[in-house]
């Protein structure tokens, strides 16, 4: 059975930093892709980062590109997004999905497997 689990949201002024954890069971975190999605009150969910479970090919959105950061322990099975420099729209409930493939993809109704979410708080 698959279970993914977020951690690390919190909150953070302007300009903080804050790194989540995405503790994922169940697949081999070695093989399958990770992606990083959050959705912020009365928006769309979007899609953050990705890193996929082949070549280490990593994936973030124009938003965050520069300032976020994924990377992957298999030993511990967990993939990380380290986020700097945050700003107030950066404010979401971040989720990690997996599916059973190893390459990203653009369309979160490709992911099977999601965390219960995890909040990020940017202060202004």
């Amino acid at each position: 059975q698959v279970q993914v689990v977020e951690s690390g949201g919190g909150l953070v002024q302007p300009g903080g930093s804050l790194r989540l954890s995405c503790a994922a069971s169940g697949l081999p975190l070695d093989v399958y892709t990770i992606e990083w999605f959050r959705q912020a009150p009365g928006k769309e969910r979007e899609g953050v980062s990705c890193v996929d479970g082949v070549d280490g090919y990593t994936y973030y959105a124009d938003s965050v590109k520069g300032r976020f950061t994924i990377s992957r322990d298999n030993a511990k099975r967990t993939v990380y997004l380290q986020m700097n420099n945050l700003k107030p729209e950066d404010s979401a409930v971040c989720y990690c999905a997996t599916r059973d493939d190893p390459n990203c993809s653009a369309s979160a109704e490709a992911y099977a497997f999601w965390g219960q979410g995890t909040q990020v708080i940017v202060s202004s």
